[in-house]
């Protein structure tokens, strides 16, 4: 049966704005003060880890570490790629540290985490992408925090099957890559990789995870994509398996990367979210700060997929900030 699509808001995709948007409203939030924060800081200085929320700019890092959050970002803090909406450096890598993995599961059992994202630079440089390095700091994860969600963010790995495959011989719960944007937007966007590869990717890791998996994946808004670019890409998303999608707006990190053409009002992220929704998707995140990490414990993991004594939930009394999720 076919999807009934609701027209778009007025001013949905409305096009470049070549005097440069000015930031809105609804963008510009008070940095949260909170003895959390420090406490998370610290312990991420005291492992010597690095965070996504940092090297990539993320505008939530505030709150998200004075919750106690953070999204570990493995394999270094340099990346082989240079996708031009991302602030994470690019540079010759350094070599894998192997007690990395042990780290980041000692981080997140001291953090008391019960829902955890891992992601990771891409490393052209290794043979398998990194997806050893993801494979062995699940292991470690899960075997200093039983019970837990573990949540991938990954790279492409140039679609390999065996890289996608050694990640999921660690059974994490999510397996999530970002198709980032548009068909039409994605050589401008991020030039060495390719839409149709990011789509084989999200297809094999639902395929070799033998229903053990959920598959996701994020959308970045405001770089000039139209509505039915939006929902074509949803569509696409679909018809590859994929349950969970997130969409947020792009904020440039510097003024060496793509500037944004327009933000994209709360009502239209709302619209988004609500096609996303008669699509199929089983959890969908649309508003102006979304990313695709932040309350990624909002989602409820299906009870076939939990581990035993599993319970991914957000602690009594916290909720998610109206204005960043919807």
């Amino acid at each position: 049966m076919a999807v009934k699509i609701h027209p778009p808001p007025a001013g949905c995709g409305s096009g470049p704005n070549p005097a440069g948007p000015r930031l809105p409203v609804w963008l510009r939030r008070p940095l949260p003060t909170s003895p959390t924060f420090a406490r998370t800081q610290a312990l991420l200085r005291e492992l010597n880890l690095h965070t996504v929320c940092e090297s990539a700019r993320c505008p939530n890092h505030w709150e998200c570490w004075s919750r106690g959050t953070a999204t570990f970002m493995i394999g270094g803090d340099r990346c082989t790629r240079a996708c031009r909406f991302c602030a994470v450096t690019t540079a010759k890598p350094q070599p894998l540290d192997p007690e990395e993995p042990l780290r980041v599961a000692e981080a997140t059992r001291r953090l008391g985490l019960r829902h955890v994202v891992i992601t990771a630079v891409a490393r052209d440089d290794l043979a398998d992408g990194g997806a050893e390095h993801f494979r062995r700091t699940i292991e470690a994860v899960r075997r200093l925090n039983p019970g837990i969600v573990i949540e991938v963010l990954t790279p492409d790995f140039n679609d390999r099957d065996e890289s996608i495959a050694t990640v999921l011989e660690a059974r994490p719960h999510i397996f999530n890559h970002n198709l980032e944007t548009v068909r039409r937007l994605t050589p401008q966007v991020r030039h060495r990789a390719t839409y149709d590869r990011s789509l084989s990717v999200l297809a094999k890791a639902l395929r070799l995870g033998e229903g053990r998996v959920i598959t996701k994946s994020g959308l970045m808004l405001g770089l000039g994509e139209t509505p039915d670019e939006v929902l074509q890409s949803l569509r696409d998303l679909r018809a590859v398996g994929c349950e969970i999608v997130t969409l947020g707006q792009y904020l440039r990190p510097t003024w060496e990367h793509l500037p944004v053409v327009e933000y994209v009002t709360p009502e239209q992220f709302a619209w988004y979210a609500e096609q996303a929704r008669r699509l199929g998707f089983r959890h969908v995140a649309s508003a102006p700060l979304v990313r695709s990490s932040y309350h990624a414990d909002d989602f409820q993991l299906p009870e076939s997929l939990l581990s035993p004594g599993a319970e991914p939930s957000r602690p009594p009394g916290e909720s998610s900030d109206p204005t960043a999720l919807c």
